[in-house]
C-alpha cells in the first residue's frame, strides 16, 4: 500500500482521521512544551525522567524517594524538573537550606499558592482593589494572637478540651482513635482563636465545617496543580467546598447583622475591621490549614508515642503533677482540676518535658517539602560556583533532608525526645538543624497558640486518662505505627491506630 492510499483511507475515515490529527496536535505540543520551557544551562541539572507535559510525576507520586534520588545523582544535591508547566528547583545540604530559608528573593506566598494548591480561590465579588493575601492575612493573624487574646480566651480552650475529654471517656469499650477524637478538639481550639463563635459551640455546624475544609485539603492532585484551569473533579471539587463555605460564613454575618447581636470573638473582628466576605472566608481557610493539619495530627501523635514509651509517659505525668501542685487552690483535687489553676505564663514556659516530645514528633511528622518561588526578576546564585535559580522559578526543600540527616538525628526515624535535651541538642548542631517552626525569614505566626493548644490537651489528657496503644482488632502495640515518609504534609495513619485509655481516680 503507497502513502497516496494510506492518506485516502485516513481522510475517508472520521475515526482514523480524528486519531491521527489528535496524535498529531499532542505531539506537535509536547515538542513545543518542552522546547519552550528549556532551562539555562547554569541551572541544576534535570532530573531523568522529566517528563514532557506532566513534568517529573514522582514528585507526586513519591515525594521523598524522589528528591534523595535526586539531590542523589547530582554533584551540588540540587536538581532542576516540573511539575506541569512549572519550572521547580529542588535545593538540599547546607547551603540549599540557608538559601531556602533566608533569601529575600525567595517569597513564600508566592510558591504555595501555586505548588501547594489547596485553598480555594474565592472570587472578589463585591469589587474594591485586592489586597496582597499575605499581608492582610499577616496582620489579622497578629492581632487574634495577641497575649491579651490568650489570657480571654485560656478558660474557654481548658473547658474545650476538658468537653472533648469528657465524650472520649465515654467512647465504646474505652477505645478511641486519637486521629479523629483529638484531631476534632484541635479543629474546635483553631476556630476559637480563627473562627466563629457560632460554630464552635454547635457540634453539627463545627462538623459540617470540618467536612468542608477537609474536601478542600484532600482536592490537591497533581492534576489540580499541573492544569489548574482544566476542571477536573478535585478543581470542583474544591470549589464547591469553597463556596459552600463562603455562604455558612456569609449566613452568620448576616445573622449578626440582622440582629444586632456581637460576639468577642475572631470573626466579629474581621466584620469591626471592614474585612469583605472573600477576605474573612480566606482568612479563616488559610488560618485552617495553618492550625489544624500539623496541629491536629501532631497531638494526636504525641499520645500515640506516649502510650509506646514507659519512660515518658513517666516523665510527663511527673512534670503535670510538679506543676499543677504549684498553682492548686486545692491540692487535694483530682489532678485533672488541679490544672484548672495553671495560669498562661505557666502552660506557656514550664513544661520543658512536654515540650521536647512534641518537638520530636514534629520532627517525625512534618513531611513534604516546603515551597518558595524566585520573585526577583534575576538567576539567583545557589552558591555552587555559577548554579543559579532561574527568573520566576519555583523552589523546594524536602524537610527530611534535615530532619532523617543521620549524621544529625542519629537512628533519625525513632522518637527519642532526648535528642533535645541540653546536653546532646541534636537540632542545634546546624544552622536550621531544626525548622518544624519555621526558621529565619518565616517563622510559624501562629508558634505560639499551637505550643499552648499541645500542653493544655497533652496534660489534661495524661491527668485524665491511663493509656495504652492498640490495633483495630484490640492487639496491644509496643511500637506506634511506621510514618509513611513520602507523605506531601501531615496525615492521618492507615490503618489508625486506638487508644485504649480508663479514668484516673488520682
Amino acid at each position: 500500500m503507497s502513502v497516496f492510499d494510506y492518506i485516502e483511507r485516513v481522510t475517508t475515515s472520521p475515526t482514523l482521521f480524528l486519531l491521527v490529527a489528535a496524535t498529531v496536535l499532542l505531539t506537535a505540543y509536547a515538542v513545543l512544551h518542552s522546547y519552550f520551557r528549556r532551562l539555562p544551562s547554569n541551572a541544576p541539572p534535570t532530573v531523568s525522567d522529566d517528563l514532557p507535559i506532566t513534568g517529573a510525576f514522582g514528585f507526586w507520586t513519591r515525594r521523598w524517594d524522589f528528591f534523595r534520588n535526586a539531590r542523589a545523582h547530582t554533584s551540588t544535591g540540587n536538581f532542576s524538573f516540573h511539575a506541569g508547566p512549572h519550572t521547580v528547583v529542588g535545593l538540599s545540604g547546607d547551603k540549599g537550606r540557608q538559601l531556602f530559608f533566608e533569601s529575600r528573593d525567595l517569597g513564600l506566598a508566592e510558591g504555595y499558592a501555586v505548588l501547594f494548591g489547596q485553598s480555594p480561590k474565592l472570587e472578589d465579588k463585591e469589587g474594591g482593589e485586592k489586597e496582597e493575601y499575605a499581608n492582610h492575612f499577616h496582620r489579622r493573624l497578629t492581632s487574634l494572637l495577641k497575649n491579651d487574646q490568650f489570657k480571654k480566651k485560656l478558660h474557654i480552650l481548658i473547658s474545650d478540651v476538658q468537653d472533648a475529654l469528657d465524650r472520649i471517656q465515654y467512647e465504646p469499650n474505652g477505645v478511641t482513635n486519637p486521629f479523629e477524637s483529638i484531631y476534632r478538639l484541635v479543629f474546635r481550639l483553631t476556630i476559637r482563636i480563627v473562627g466563629a463563635y457560632e460554630i464552635a459551640e454547635d457540634p453539627e455546624l463545627l462538623e459540617r465545617t470540618l467536612k468542608l475544609f477537609e474536601m478542600i485539603d484532600q482536592s490537591t492532585t497533581a492534576t489540580s496543580v499541573m492544569f489548574p484551569s482544566f476542571p477536573s473533579p478535585a478543581i470542583l471539587k474544591r470549589t464547591y467546598a469553597g463556596a459552600r463555605l463562603y455562604m455558612l460564613v456569609q449566613n452568620i454575618v448576616k445573622k449578626r447583622q440582622e440582629s444586632g447581636e456581637k460576639h468577642d470573638d475572631p470573626l466579629q473582628y474581621l466584620i469591626d475591621q471592614g474585612d469583605r466576605m472573600f477576605k474573612i472566608v480566606e482568612f479563616v481557610v488559610g488560618s485552617l490549614f495553618a492550625g489544624l493539619l500539623n496541629s491536629g495530627i501532631n497531638a494526636a501523635w504525641l499520645l500515640c508515642y506516649l502510650a509506646t514509651s514507659p519512660e515518658w509517659l513517666a516523665k510527663c505525668r511527673e512534670e503535670i503533677r510538679t506543676i499543677a501542685a504549684k498553682y492548686a487552690t486545692n491540692p487535694n483535687a483530682p489532678l485533672r482540676h488541679q490544672l484548672d489553676d495553671v495560669p498562661l505564663e505557666a502552660w506557656e514556659a514550664e513544661f520543658p518535658v512536654v515540650g521536647m516530645c512534641l518537638r520530636d514528633s514534629i520532627r517525625l511528622n512534618l513531611l513534604g517539602t516546603a515551597f518558595r518561588k524566585n520573585i526577583s526578576g534575576k538567576p539567583i546564585p545557589t552558591g555552587n560556583g555559577n548554579e543559579v535559580i532561574p527568573p520566576n522559578a519555583f523552589v523546594t526543600y524536602a524537610i527530611a533532608d534535615i530532619h532523617l540527616d543521620p549524621n544529625i538525628y542519629p537512628d533519625p526515624e525513632k522518637w527519642d525526645p532526648s535528642r533535645h535535651l541540653p546536653e546532646r541538642a541534636e537540632d542545634k548542631k546546624k544552622v536550621h538543624g531544626f525548622v518544624g517552626w519555621g526558621v529565619a525569614r518565616h517563622p510559624c505566626l501562629g508558634m505560639r497558640f499551637a505550643k499552648l493548644e499541645q500542653h493544655i490537651i497533652t496534660a489534661y489528657f495524661l491527668a485524665t486518662f491511663d493509656l495504652s496503644l492498640q490495633d483495630k482488632d484490640g492487639k496491644t502495640l509496643v511500637e506506634p505505627p511506621k510514618i509513611n515518609f513520602n507523605g506531601h504534609s501531615a496525615h492521618k495513619p492507615n490503618p489508625p491506630p486506638f487508644l485504649k485509655i480508663t479514668v484516673r481516680e488520682k
